[in-house]
């Protein structure tokens, strides 16, 4: 499996609500794949291949945690606010990246204890002395996200963005893999981190039968660790709840069932906070039928998530698998 493709995934820009350059690299991947693409109002990749059965939608998210500028003081210093669950523990001296390729690091003003240390004590310098300089460079309402480079080491790689950039390549490499006869929608969903946006109106015009998001999860297999029965390197998630949604028995059922029988390496997850894009889909219209295959990851939300590749591997077989059996469904 060529991971190089999910290294160029990871280093595109794309905050929530700027996923333009993610649509345009993710469009010529798939183009010679697919019978339809369109590009819809929210910013919405959507790839299409026509078939005779089930419509099936797949919904990995294009968009990436960031900040957004919301003040400039006089000596050039930028106030912010979070795109997406930035978690603040991870900001302190991480650099961040401007559309246009300007470099900045966070700080912290001098707090008088600990328990000052919060959101509003944080600034971004970007190198500059005063408003107008900093003007020249960016502007309120601007957004930036975290510096993290793609490295691989034996089976693990460590990057930002890979939530979701990975589900968006296993996507892809499903793709091209298929031999589906179903009517198929694989949508590159925008704004999911700021609240499952882009996958909402798609599953709204595209009426599926049926869903499966792709994203990561996090894991339990850190010191002192929440509870949590992921791991890295045990296989796929197959989602039992989280907060947006309780995957059906029957769905629950079918992808477990269709991982044992190709002997794709799977664990159960669930997840006590957060969501995905399923989350908005199984409530569209009249409710669609949806799973969620997660990639178990460490430190999400910060410049350097982990994961494992024999996991990712499990899941583009599992999804594949899942896209040539749902006949039974």
């Amino acid at each position: 499996m060529d991971f190089e493709l999910l290294g160029q995934l990871t280093q595109l820009f794309g905050p929530s609500g700027s996923e333009e350059r993610v649509v345009e690299f993710i469009s010529t991947q798939v183009r010679p794949y697919c019978d339809k693409l369109t590009i819809d109002t929210l910013g919405n990749l959507i790839v299409q291949r026509h078939g005779t059965g089930k419509r099936i939608m797949i919904a990995a998210h294009m968009d990436e945690i960031g900040l957004m500028i919301t003040h400039i003081n006089k000596e050039g210093f930028l106030r912010f606010t979070p795109l997406g669950g930035v978690r603040i523990q991870n900001l302190i001296g991480q650099r961040v990246q401007f559309a246009q390729g300007r470099i900045g690091t966070i700080g912290v003003e001098s707090l008088d204890s600990p328990k000052d240390f919060k959101l509003d004590k944080l600034y971004l310098d970007i190198g500059v002395s005063s408003r107008e300089d900093a003007e020249q460079y960016v502007h309120i309402g601007e957004t930036a996200v975290f510096v993290g480079n793609f490295a691989e080491s034996e089976t693990r790689i460590i990057s930002k963005a890979l939530d979701d950039r990975v589900g968006c390549f296993v996507a892809i490499e499903a793709l091209k893999q298929t031999k589906s006869t179903h009517e198929l929608a694989f949508v590159f969903t925008a704004q999911e981190e700021i609240g499952t946006r882009g996958a909402q109106t798609a599953a709204y015009a595209l009426e599926p039968d049926l869903a499966i998001a792709v994203d990561v999860t996090s894991t339990g297999d850190t010191p002192k660790a929440h509870p949590m029965s992921v791991e890295l390197g045990k296989g796929v998630g197959i989602k039992v709840l989280d907060h947006s949604m309780v995957t059906s028995p029957q769905i629950k059922r079918w992808m477990a069932d269709v991982a044992t029988d190709r002997q794709i390496p799977f664990q159960w997850e669930i997840l006590e906070y957060g969501g995905t894009d399923s989350g908005a889909i199984h409530l569209s219209r009249g409710g669609v039928p949806s799973g969620v295959l997660s990639i178990p990851t460490r430190y999400v939300h910060s410049p350097a998530e982990m994961l494992d590749k024999h996991d990712v591997e499990a899941a583009v077989e599992l999804l594949v698998a899942l896209l040539e059996s749902t006949t039974e469904l």
